[in-house]
C-alpha cells in the first residue's frame, strides 16, 4: 500500500513538473476535459435545478389530481373544432360527481377567467388573476397562510362577499398594513379580505396562475353575478383520488358516470376529457431525459477532444522521461510500477481539468442564482459524476502510453535518452 501512496506521490509531482515546464502544451490539453466536464455538468446542472423548479411548482398539488373539462392538455385525435363544440362542464355536474362517483377524497369546481383590476381606496393591483373556486379547492392544491384562512363551505355555498390575497396583491393594496378584514373593489362590488397567502416567488408551472398574483374568490358570488354560461369563464372540475383507489379506476367510473349524466349513447365519442397531472409530470420527466441525453452527447464530443489531448501529452511525457524510465527499470522497478505512475499521471493531469471545470460551473450557479428568480444548484451529486467522468478519462487516455512506457527495455531506454 505504501508503494502505491509514494507512485501517486510521484505521479502528482510529474504532473505538476509538466504543468510548470510546459504550460501552453499542458493548458492546451487540459482545455478538452475541462470545456468537457464543464459542459456535461452545467446541463446537467441546469436539468437538475429545472427539475427541481418544476416538481416544486407543481408539488401543491396531488400528483394524481384529476382535471374534468373540455379541453385536453396535451394532443388529442379529435380536431379543435369539434372540441371547441364540446359543453363544458357545470355545477350540477359537480355535485353529481361528488355525491355519486365512489374513491374521491375532494371534488372542486373552478372557473378559468380574464384578469381584473383589484382596489382598495386609491391603491390598484392591475391584471390580477382571478380564481372563482368552491370551498373544497384548499383540499386539493396546497396553499400556506401568513394571515387568516380560505372561506369554508358555507361561506363558498353562499356566495359571500369575501376574498383571499396573494402576497403580491397584498403588498400593492395595503402596503404594511394588515389587509385582515379590510375591503377590497372587484368587479364594482366590496369584498371582505379574510385571508393572505405567504409568498411563494416565481412559477415556471402556474397552471393557469402564480399564487402570489391571485385572488380566490367563492364561485357561487361569481356564478350569481354573471350567470354559468359566460365565455369569460372556462369551467374545470378538479378531482382528487384517496391514496388507496387505482388511477384508471377512478378515470373509467368518472368516464362512465358523465356520459351517463351527459345521455351519451354507445358508440359516441365522449365530449369531454379527463386529465390526470401525473400525464403532464410523465411529459416533463420525458422532455428532461432528452435534455439529458443532448447534454451527454454534445459533452461528449468535448470530452473525446480532451481524452485525445491528455493521451498525447502523455506520449509525449513517455518520450521525454524514456531514460529515466530506463533508469528506473534499472535499479529494479517493475512493469507495473512504470504503468501506474504514468497512468495515475494521466489521472491527475484530468482530476486537474476536471475540477476547473467544475468550479467554472458553480461560479456561474452563484452568479445565475443571484441575477435570476431561480435557484441554480450545483449537487453533490453532480460534483461526484464529474470528478469521476474526469478519472475515466485520465484511465482511458493515459492506458495506452502508460503500457508503452511499461514495456521499454531498460537498456534500449538509457541509451536512447543519451
Amino acid at each position: 500500500m505504501l508503494v502505491y501512496f509514494r507512485l501517486l506521490k510521484e505521479s502528482f509531482g510529474f504532473a505538476m513538473n509538466a504543468l510548470r515546464n510546459n504550460k501552453l502544451r499542458t493548458l492546451l490539453s487540459l482545455l478538452g476535459v475541462t470545456i468537457g466536464i464543464f459542459s456535461i455538468i452545467a446541463v446537467l446542472a441546469a436539468v437538475d435545478s429545472l427539475d427541481r423548479k418544476i416538481k416544486s411548482d407543481i408539488s401543491g398539488l396531488d400528483n394524481k389530481s384529476i382535471f374534468l373539462f373540455k379541453y385536453c392538455f396535451g394532443p388529442s385525435d379529435i380536431p379543435d373544432w369539434k372540441i371547441d363544440q364540446f359543453p363544458d362542464v357545470n355545477f350540477d355536474e359537480y355535485n353529481y360527481i361528488k355525491n355519486n362517483v365512489d374513491g374521491v377524497e375532494a371534488v372542486c369546481y373552478q372557473f378559468f377567467t380574464n384578469r381584473e383590476n383589484v382596489k382598495h381606496d386609491d391603491k390598484v393591483a392591475s391584471s390580477v388573476s382571478i380564481k372563482p373556486c368552491t370551498y373544497e379547492f384548499i383540499e386539493i392544491e396546497k396553499l400556506d397562510f401568513a394571515e387568516g384562512r380560505f372561506f369554508n363551505e358555507q361561506e363558498s355555498n353562499s356566495g359571500k362577499n369575501c376574498v383571499i390575497l396573494g402576497s403580491e396583491i397584498a403588498d400593492v393594496l395595503f402596503e404594511n398594513q394588515n389587509p385582515i378584514d379590510k375591503e377590497v373593489r372587484l368587479y364594482g362590488q366590496k369584498f371582505i379580505v379574510i385571508g393572505v397567502l405567504k409568498k411563494v416567488g416565481e412559477r415556471m408551472i402556474n397552471f393557469g396562475s402564480n399564487p402570489d398574483n391571485t385572488v380566490y374568490v367563492p364561485i357561487n358570488k361569481v356564478r350569481s353575478m354573471f350567470g354559468d354560461n359566460n365565455d369569460q369563464f372556462t369551467p374545470i372540475i378538479i378531482i382528487r383520488p384517496q391514496e388507496n383507489v387505482e388511477l384508471e379506476d377512478i378515470k373509467g367510473e368518472l368516464t362512465q358516470k358523465l356520459r351517463i349524466k351527459r345521455g351519451l349513447k354507445a358508440g359516441e365519442i365522449d365530449n369531454f376529457f379527463v386529465n390526470v397531472l401525473k400525464g403532464a409530470t410523465d411529459q416533463i420527466d420525458a422532455i428532461i431525459t432528452q435534455m439529458n441525453i443532448m447534454g451527454w452527447v454534445i459533452a461528449g464530443f468535448s470530452l473525446l477532444v480532451g481524452g485525445f489531448g491528455i493521451a498525447n501529452i502523455m506520449f509525449v511525457s513517455v518520450k521525454e522521461r524514456t531514460n529515466l524510465i530506463g533508469i528506473q527499470k534499472s535499479l529494479g522497478a517493475k512493469n507495473r510500477f512504470i504503468l501506474f505512475q504514468f497512468l495515475f499521471e494521466a489521472v491527475i493531469l484530468c482530476v486537474i481539468g476536471g475540477f476547473i471545470g467544475l468550479l467554472l460551473v458553480w461560479l456561474i450557479s452563484i452568479v445565475l442564482t443571484s441575477a435570476l428568480d431561480f435557484e441554480f444548484v450545483l449537487g453533490i451529486g453532480n460534483v461526484v459524476l464529474g470528478t469521476s467522468l474526469a478519472i475515466i478519462i485520465g484511465l482511458i487516455a493515459g492506458i495506452l502510453p502508460a503500457i508503452s512506457a511499461s514495456k521499454l527495455d531498460p537498456v534500449e531506454a538509457i541509451r536512447s535518452g543519451m
